[in-house]
């Protein structure tokens, strides 16, 4: 406690300049946020240090709940009944919330004058975040949660998209390279029949598919990637092309190619049939118990998996990514989407802000201004500094030279999912506002300075990534010559200018697009799991049934994803 005092104390000269938009004394005055997060989670404790500092500061205090149910259903159950927390976060679906009426526009609170740390956070990437309302005005109803980024990009791991596979899988093969999804497959299969269970007795299970919900791009998504494209959702696109063409893939020969390899691969034994019925809970206390060889999904997906099982020091059962591309002959005689077309590793693409994902303010909150006022003050060197790396001597230290570090024991809390329920305000700062990439200026925390050339976030700075590296992971990557984990897939692209097409608000085709992923949910895992004789005749019978909402939803995509990019490429 003493420590957090002191904390306070560094900070009140700062802090005590409230914003222009906060009124006098309303800074004293207690009150409790609803919240809503569109993602499970758990509860904080009640004696959280970092939601005291808030309350000290701010007067704040939030009452959380979690998505428990289908997300979809529950934004709809809420946007019926007007029943809307004071902080909004509609996950995956916020555009059901935002069409829903539920959202005040940010544009009547935030500007360079009231707001000038929250406007410089945002300015950068305006064109992208600011739409245009049925009356033409503009409006801001989230203000992204991630990816508005100082700096130059850091690419020290994969946290999106990828074929992931146990270290102790590639191990086991003497550290080979894998590059395409037969060699992947021939892996995972050797393995298992070399090593059926694990030292307890329990079966392995070869590849896993999450098909849940809106999860299930782990059943949708790879055909994309494997085509050497970065996650666009449910289309390809050619940025070369002057129109960016855009279509739909699933439907397309060169889906075909993967999902008879999935077929192959559960005729191996490689895929269990309970996949494509598992919750998301289940899928990840399987994986958490180190028996999972490999899955293709987004390493946040599954983020709470890999903690338990380096919780756990089984650090050979923690996972690589790998940027698989179809080969030239999975490609013989297939028809690309243009002839300019190329099939090259691009899973790691440029910075991107995360549109419409993260809080907004509904419209049954009675203290907008509050909450600006206390995210505009947040955005400030000295409490990103909290929110990130914790209290200065007791969750991290500032070296001699203004470098910030941990000890062994403090980057291990950091990784501990109880700890962090008592020591950090995840639950309220994954889905507000915050600073990523590099620290771009001096910061004075009490009498030491932390430098410039700092990141942001601790699992960024190399002090944490090599220092505090488990001795299985060093002796790993030196076995491949790498010196990070992203050293197994190709450097970053550059963003395209219509961003990443998951992010375009699919309401005007929002019937077809929902029969567009409800073929898929149910003929995939079938075509997977039918005799291989059947294949042929119930792949064509899926690209029949999937046809009208693939060409509506296609042509939808087309005009949204070209006009996405002239919004950028007209402010150039």
């Amino acid at each position: 406690m003493r420590k957090i005092l002191a904390a306070l104390l560094a900070l009140a000269m700062v802090l005590a300049l409230v914003p222009a938009v906060m009124a006098e004394g309303e800074a004293l005055e207690p009150i409790t946020l609803t919240v809503f997060r569109g993602d499970p989670g758990d509860q904080p404790t009640a004696d959280n240090k970092i939601y005291k500092l808030i309350e000290e500061k701010f007067g704040v205090t939030f009452n959380f709940s979690f998505l428990t149910g289908d997300l979809d259903e529950t934004l709809g159950i809420k946007i019926v009944g007007k029943d809307y927390p004071d902080l909004f976060d509609g996950g995956n679906s916020a555009d059901l919330i935002i069409n829903g009426g539920a959202l005040i526009n940010l544009l009547d609170y935030i500007s360079p004058e009231k707001t000038p740390r929250l406007w410089a956070h945002i300015e950068p990437q305006l064109a992208r975040l600011i739409r245009k309302d049925a009356n033409g005005n503009d409006v801001l109803y989230i203000i992204p949660n991630y990816g508005l980024a100082d700096g130059d990009q850091i690419a020290l791991s994969v946290g999106g998209p990828a074929f992931f596979i146990q270290k102790q899988v590639l191990a086991w093969d003497n550290y080979p390279t894998i590059k395409t999804c037969d060699e992947y497959f021939d892996l995972l299969e050797r393995f298992i029949d070399a090593n059926p269970t694990d030292e307890n007795g329990t079966p392995y299970t070869g590849f896993a598919i999450l098909c849940e919900d809106w999860r299930h791009f782990c059943l949708i998504n790879p055909v994309q990637h494997l085509m050497g494209r970065p996650n666009d959702g449910e289309v390809v696109i050619d940025p070369a092309t002057e129109d960016f063409h855009t279509e739909t893939f699933i439907d397309k020969p060169y889906a075909k190619a993967y999902y008879k390899k999935l077929n192959a691969a559960y005729k191996a034994g490689l895929i269990d049939r309970s996949t494509f019925s598992m919750s998301y809970d289940q899928y990840i206390a399987l994986i958490s118990g180190g028996t999972v060889l490999g899955m293709f999904d987004q390493a946040w997906d599954f983020g709470t998996a890999t903690a338990a099982l380096q919780d756990a020091k089984m650090y050979d059962r923690t996972y690589v990514a790998l940027g698989l591309i179809y080969s030239e002959e999975d490609l013989e005689g297939i028809a690309l989407p243009t002839d300019t077309w190329k099939v090259e590793e691009h899973y790691l693409n440029g910075s991107l802000p995360n549109v419409n994902r993260g809080f907004g303010i509904s419209v049954n909150c009675t203290c907008p201004e509050r909450i600006i006022a206390m995210w505009e003050e947040m955005m400030s060197d000295e409490w990103q500094l909290i929110f990130n790396w914790g209290i200065e001597g007791e969750d991290y230290f500032i070296t001699d030279d203004g470098r910030l570090n941990m000890t062994a024991e403090q980057y291990a809390n950091t990784q501990n999912a109880e700890w962090k329920l008592a020591n950090k305000a995840e639950a309220f700062t994954q889905s507000s506002p915050k600073k990523q990439g590099w620290i771009l200026n001096d910061i004075q925390v009490g009498d030491k300075v932390v430098k410039a050339g700092n990141c942001w976030e601790p699992g960024n700075q190399d002090e944490i990534v090599f220092g505090q590296m488990n001795d299985y992971d060093k002796e790993f990557l030196s076995a491949y010559g790498f010196k990070k984990f992203a050293d197994f897939v190709n450097p970053p692209i550059e963003l395209a200018p219509y961003g990443e097409a998951w992010q375009i608000d699919y309401t005007p085709v929002n019937t077809a697009h929902d029969n567009f992923l409800k073929v898929q949910d149910n003929r995939l895992p079938e075509l997977i799991q039918c005799d291989e004789s059947e294949f042929d005749a119930k792949w064509d019978a899926f690209v029949e049934e999937i046809k009208p909402f693939a060409d509506e939803f296609g042509a939808f995509m087309q005009e949204a994803v070209y006009a996405e990019a002239q919004k950028v490429v007209g402010n150039k």
